[in-house]
């Protein structure tokens, strides 16, 4: 069986070694190391999209980081209880013309008992930034 350490329910520490490792994966831009941490019929709404299962996701995750260059990441844990997780992000990117932006959000996250997150709900706000104004 897949384990994802470290499991539910969450602690302070638990949870904020889970949401460290999260940035770290995405950070890494490397859509098959970060679909890992999803179950296999995970279910997401990203935006105004609805990803479901390992594969959408890690189809989506490619897409993204085609088109969102330079990624840099920062979350920060808002919440938690049980198996469940909220987060505060941003990230900084830019696109093939050099317009960088500044994404700002909240994930809401939940866990199955392995510790895979089989839930991610996602709301996510563009502001278009100036390279001088990068702060990640």
């Amino acid at each position: 069986m897949e384990q994802k350490l470290p499991l539910p329910p969450f602690n302070l520490q638990t949870a904020l070694q889970k949401v460290q490792m999260a940035e770290d994966a995405w950070n890494s831009r490397d859509p098959e190391r970060v679909c890992l941490a999803y179950t296999i019929d995970t279910e997401w709404r990203n935006r105004t999209e609805f990803i479901n299962g390992r594969d959408q996701v890690k189809a989506f995750l490619t897409g993204k980081w085609q088109k969102e260059l330079d990624y840099k990441l920062k979350k920060e844990l808002w919440d938690f209880r049980d198996n469940r997780i909220a987060v505060r992000f941003e990230y900084e990117w830019h696109n093939e013309a050099g317009q960088w932006y500044r994404s700002y959000g909240n994930e809401l996250w939940e866990f199955d008992e392995n510790g895979l997150m089989r839930k991610r709900y996602a709301s996510i706000n563009d502001l278009a930034i100036s390279e001088i104004d990068r702060r990640l």
